[in-house]
């Protein structure tokens, strides 16, 4: 009798570990969802609407670290003037940033070095 009594607690344990087993299962994917593709797609879509906001004459950086100033905006190429007479044709999924800060021209420096001041 002992034994029978042994075993449906068995049994009913078991049930309780397959719930939660279950539960977990469903669980994983959902967590996925929130952990990893969610907020993936919130950043392709800020980066999508970055990119389209984009117009001729705003500084930006791409992908591989160069800076320039957006010359011509075709289908899905800029056109991005790196130096005086120097364009290149970059896909706009590449254009990474606009750049926020201006760069002041190296001449126009009102700072002189110390060794000048003695």
């Amino acid at each position: 009798m002992n034994d029978l009594s042994a075993l449906i607690a068995q049994e009913e344990t078991a049930s309780g570990s397959a719930a939660f087993q279950f539960v977990l299962l469903a669980a994983v994917p959902l967590a996925l969802y929130f952990l990893m593709i969610r907020p993936q797609r919130r950043k392709m879509r800020e980066s999508a609407e970055m990119q389209a906001s984009l117009a001729v004459g705003d500084e930006v950086i791409t992908g591989s670290g160069i800076y320039g100033f957006i010359t011509a905006v075709e289908d899905d190429l800029f056109w991005i003037e790196v130096d005086e007479d120097v364009q290149l044709r970059v896909v706009k999924s590449q254009v990474h940033g606009r750049v926020s800060g201006q760069a002041v021209p190296a001449g126009d420096g009102d700072d002189q070095d110390e060794s000048d001041e003695s």
